[in-house]
């Protein structure tokens, strides 16, 4: 399981047990800069190809030759980048909200808070900075929610202050050069992934970085890739969802 940009492994906190229980092994990992992973000391380390070879490194670690990926936003990517590197290491692919091709608006509005100082003070305060930042995507979350949420995004350093629960330096990747919804090596990764290996796409349907037309194209690029939306959620669904758990279920039933 990988997460997503800013996020880390607690996304799957609710998913792995689910997943777990249906007999599979299943490894959640902080990318590197997030989380309990370290900061690497060169901040042009954080890019996919990078995370691709860190996550091959630790599949290698453990011994595992080949697994299913469930990549949320850039855990997506990144599980492309793998499938241009090492396809026999995947088994088959999630790709939660995310693809090839991403919506300028959802960029746009992650660019625009990424590795923001944001002042924190209280767990309460965690909570209403996630809840602002996120409620047009989740707008049926619960107080409860919330503040799980704020208690995977910040923690208590050193020094007893309440900071991001990743390195901010993962920010300049968007400074200095214009934003791309799309590549040509982004297009030719994912088809190579969904035409070799079974594909599941979650798309959440209030979703501002992939939305009908981008699902359009995938769907247009790779007809045998399975697809649900979740209503009522954006960007990106937990895995929680009723809908989501329907189809991935459906989905691992199929795999090996």
């Amino acid at each position: 399981c990988l997460h997503g940009l800013t996020r880390n492994s607690l996304d799957f906190e609710d998913f792995a047990p689910w997943v777990a229980a249906q007999g599979r092994r299943v490894i959640a990992m902080d990318v590197r800069g997030r989380g309990r992973s370290a900061r690497p000391e060169d901040a042009a380390s954080y890019r996919p190809a990078v995370y691709a070879k860190d996550v091959l490194g630790f599949m290698g670690a453990l011994g595992i030759a080949r697994a299913v990926f469930v990549g949320t936003s850039m855990g997506g990517i990144i599980t492309m980048a793998i499938a241009g590197g090492r396809l026999r290491a995947i088994a088959a692919a999630v790709l939660n909200d995310v693809g090839p091709k991403l919506a300028m608006g959802g960029l746009q509005r992650i660019a625009g808070y990424v590795g923001k100082p944001i002042p924190v003070t209280s767990w309460e305060g965690a909570a209403e900075v996630v809840r602002e930042l996120n409620r047009v995507a989740f707008p049926d979350n619960t107080a409860e929610e919330w503040q799980r949420w704020g208690r995977r995004a910040f923690i208590i350093n050193a020094e007893g202050r309440f900071v991001l629960n990743y390195d901010k330096r993962i920010a300049l990747a968007f400074q200095g050069k214009p934003l791309k919804s799309t590549s040509l090596v982004a297009k030719l990764l994912f088809r190579r992934l969904a035409k070799n290996r079974p594909t599941l796409l979650i798309r959440g349907a209030l979703s501002d970085l992939l939305g009908a037309e981008e699902e359009r194209y995938m769907r247009a690029v790779a007809p045998a890739m399975h697809v649900a939306a979740v209503p009522g959620v954006g960007h990106a669904p937990m895995l929680t969802e009723a809908e989501a758990r329907e189809a991935i279920g459906r989905f691992l039933q199929q795999v090996p």
